[in-house]
């Protein structure tokens, strides 16, 4: 059976949505907004926030650190500075896991090399996510996996080759992983989502959490997600859409966020067991839409019923429709009035 364990929430296939506020470098750089942004993804009931850690000048070529990036996104003059400028540090980290653990959010961030994974290590995190751009990444992968604690990957730009790679690489180190589909581009069109690759998954990979890294600019598609049998969702979280960024534009604000979790916690009750059944709250509707038979117009005892003189009239508290035929020829004992009902004690 497919479960993955992340503090005190149990994944699988029975279990509510495990829903991740990515909050990556939404915050600009800034502690006290990154502080702001946990505090309103745990007001709009998600159960994990995540940021990004990069060594940036082991990550980067040189000429790929060095070179000029401006842009009205841009926070500083070349990449490596702009990157630099969104990245927290180790106090950083401290201070907002430890503020996570305050509010009862599971924090985590994507490790994009070894040095940051270790770094995250140091500070005990619970969880660890590789980026899609690190599908065929298998050193790293096989680095996280020794950590030991649940990871996830996403799956955008790859082939079920790279995602199969990936699998067989961390597997026989660790075995507490969740695959999520994921398109990786921002945002991402619905006609290049293909959320029934979670269905391909879900058949593939039997003993792992499917889910969905979702760059689309909307709630629906992680609703139908969990149809189809994603148990994670991965959802890109901002405080203002006009914020300066390249991720701001596409993110949920908190009316969204919250949208989502509150439909997500839905769906799962709405699944409900598949067994067809009637419910308390439908019996009073059904009593005044549904029909019964009656008669067409005042008969007298003795009559020999025929289709005229019955009708199908509302409300349905009576011998339903699909008796009508059982009446036909029939003679009845009593005289019937008008719309009063007929029941099989009228009937010789």
């Amino acid at each position: 059976m497919r479960k993955m364990i992340v503090n005190d929430f149990t994944i699988s296939d029975n279990s509510d949505c495990f829903v991740i506020a990515e909050i990556g470098n939404n915050h600009q750089g800034e502690l006290q907004k990154a502080l702001e942004m946990f505090k309103a993804a745990k007001e709009c009931g998600v159960d994990a926030v995540k940021l990004q850690k990069r060594n940036n000048k082991s990550l980067l070529t040189k000429a790929a650190y060095d070179k000029p990036y401006d842009n009205e996104n841009s926070f500083g003059t070349t990449y490596g500075a702009h990157r630099e400028a969104l990245e927290f540090g180790k106090n950083e980290y401290i201070e907002l896991k430890k503020y996570a653990d305050e509010i009862g959010l599971t924090m985590f961030a994507t490790a994009f090399d070894m040095n940051s994974a270790d770094f995250l290590a140091e500070l005990d995190m619970p969880l660890y996510k590789v980026a899609s751009g690190d599908l065929k990444n298998t050193p790293l992968l096989k680095h996280i996996a020794r950590i030991g604690k649940p990871m996830i990957i996403s799956t955008g730009g790859g082939t079920m080759e790279d995602v199969q790679r990936a699998y067989d690489a961390i597997m026989p180190i660790n075995k507490q992983l969740a695959i999520l589909q994921c398109t990786a581009s921002y945002p991402a069109e619905p006609q290049d989502l293909n959320l029934r690759v979670i269905s391909t998954y879900r058949e593939k990979f039997p003993d792992v959490v499917i889910g969905l890294s979702d760059h689309e600019n909307g709630i629906a598609m992680a609703i139908a997600a969990y149809v189809l049998g994603s148990r994670m969702v991965e959802q890109h979280f901002t405080l203002n859409h006009t914020w300066k960024g390249t991720d701001h534009a596409f993110s949920l604000e908190p009316i969204g966020m919250k949208k989502l979790v509150r439909d997500l916690r839905r769906v799962k009750i709405a699944m409900g067991d598949g067994e067809k059944r009637i419910y308390p709250s439908e019996i009073n509707p059904i009593h005044k839409m549904g029909k019964k038979l009656v008669a067409a117009r005042n008969l007298k005892v003795g009559h020999e019923l025929t289709y005229e003189d019955i009708a199908i009239k509302s409300p349905g508290d009576g011998i339903p429709p699909y008796e009508l035929d059982n009446l036909i020829g029939r003679k009845i004992n009593s005289n019937l009035l008008e719309d009063q009902d007929i029941s099989f004690e009228d009937l010789k």
